[in-house]
């Protein structure tokens, strides 16, 4: 018993150090803000708290904000509460480098040394590589994913997620068990339950119901805004991204979350594809 004790100590100090990086990592560019404020001024107390409710199974997403922004495009956001954005920082601490490596190169959103510039300069070497330079036609198919977020399936989501970590398991120096619960929690939380909205409704004028989490179907919907949001989005594609690539044999091929771009010499092959 006394060893068990010691593993569990030993299990709850990793994981309270963890979360310690989760939060110095959720802060950053939110530390002004007031619900990062109110957390910090009890840190320690709210982290060892937090790490309790995880560890007992206890923890449970607290409501979100929503609200709407025009710029670059209106989107509507559920910013999660602070303490909430610190377990999504935890999350991706963990599963990040693992989903990482089943990644191809051309999937450019939310990874580090990747992007819009780094997408921006693929796409001009896949077009150069394939018109030799501009000295022959090549065709370019540009799509995006109706509603991508909005139409994602929690529960392919989760099952895909958890097929990766289950199989990679003996590679991890983390409580799988514990991930996959704070996984689950994060899928299935409903970000409309009990949030608080901010602005008018009117606010929401004009915005697609396929942009709402408010017209998405039962079992369906991720919050635009939330890290691990942007990390499932790229998890629940990455299939796709493998069979453009391995079986369409498509060489020039990239994707941004819901936007991606093909580039053949041959316009018929397009046609045949898609």
């Amino acid at each position: 018993m006394q060893k068990l004790n010691l593993f569990t100590e030993i299990d709850r100090d990793k994981i309270t150090l963890d979360l310690f990086q989760a939060y110095f990592d959720a802060r950053k560019n939110k530390r002004n803000t007031l619900n990062a404020l109110a957390f910090e001024k009890h840190l320690e107390a709210n982290l060892f708290a937090l790490a309790s409710e995880i560890i007992e199974r206890r923890y449970t997403p607290k409501p979100s904000i929503c609200f709407i922004v025009d710029k670059p495009v209106k989107r509507e956001i559920f910013a999660a509460d602070f303490r909430d954005r610190v377990i999504h920082h935890l999350i991706y601490n963990y599963i990040s480098p693992v989903f990482e490596k089943t990644f191809i190169n051309d999937s450019y959103s939310c990874r580090k040394g990747k992007g819009t510039h780094y997408g921006i300069n693929r796409v001009d070497h896949f077009i150069r590589s394939c018109s030799q330079n501009y000295s022959k036609d090549c065709y370019i198919l540009k799509l995006d994913i109706k509603g991508y977020f909005m139409s994602m399936n929690k529960t392919l989501l989760h099952q895909k997620v958890k097929y990766v970590l289950i199989r990679n398991k003996n590679k991890m120096n983390f409580d799988l068990e514990l991930v996959l619960y704070l996984i689950a929690k994060t899928i299935f939380n409903d970000p409309k339950e009990n949030c608080i909205i901010k602005g008018k409704k009117q606010d929401w004028a004009g915005l697609p119901q396929t942009k709402s989490l408010f017209h998405a179907q039962h079992n369906c919907g991720l919050p635009i805004g939330n890290l691990t949001s942007q990390l499932f989005g790229n998890i629940y594609m990455n299939e796709f991204d493998h069979w453009v690539k391995k079986e369409l044999g498509i060489k020039y091929y990239g994707r941004y979350v819901d936007d991606f771009i093909l580039i053949l010499k041959c316009p018929l092959l397009l046609g045949q594809f898609f």
